[in-house]
């Protein structure tokens, strides 16, 4: 029996769904560490899909999202999990660069399917998406579809600050996945930014540093 929370993002969709048919949702992980890429995703369901458990994937623990992770690989009409780069977020910053991650995500799926309208989580489309669409604030609550999206962008953002972990072992990237927790910042002071860190959000800290 579906619960009540996912009966709503599915009828949300399903609404959708009926307006304009195949609808895509997308969302976007990794605005906030102090390292590595950003990281987006895009689902594509059909209309009789809903998957139990899916919700936003910050009020769900790690383990909930790797197993939920597979599941909408397997029954997602269409998904992609697309990044920008540290360079791209330096080079256009942050905000820029997760919509950048956010495109190419849709950007794949519409090379496979005719996706008629686009849902995306936050205030603002992505720029570089000409598409009929609309901004969800807090998307991940209320559409299957975007809180999918959300559950496969930070699962693979996880999982690829579990392989930083090792190529940067002294600086902890499992245990914190590049976020600026006490740790990280510690590890940062004593052994400086490594090549994946994005220097444009250690100005005050490494400032600090020489401060002192």
């Amino acid at each position: 029996m579906v619960k009540s929370v996912l009966k709503s993002l599915y009828d949300f969709d399903k609404k959708y769904m009926h307006e304009h048919g195949i609808i895509c949702g997308i969302d976007e992980a990794g605005r906030g560490p102090l390292a590595g890429d950003v990281y987006a995703a895009a689902v594509v369901f059909d209309e009789d899909t809903v998957i139990d458990g899916i919700n936003d994937s910050k009020k769900l623990t790690a383990k909930k999202r790797e197993y939920l992770f597979d599941i909408i690989c397997e029954k997602a009409k269409a998904f992609s999990i697309a990044t920008a780069s540290v360079e791209e977020i330096e080079e256009i910053n942050i905000l820029n660069a997760a919509m950048l991650a956010m495109y190419r995500a849709y950007d794949d799926i519409s090379q496979k399917l005719d996706i008629n309208y686009v849902l995306v989580d936050g205030n603002r489309m992505p720029k570089q998406l000409n598409h009929m669409g609309e901004p969800i604030v807090k998307g991940d609550a209320f559409s299957q579809s975007i809180a999918a999206a959300s559950i496969l962008a930070k699962v693979a953002r996880d999982r690829y600050a579990v392989r930083l972990d090792y190529l940067y072992p002294e600086y902890g990237f499992a245990r914190h996945k590049g976020y600026g927790t006490k740790l990280h910042i510690e590890n940062i002071l004593k052994y400086g930014p490594c090549d994946i860190h994005r220097k444009s959000f250690l100005k005050k800290i490494l400032g600090k540093q020489k401060d002192e």
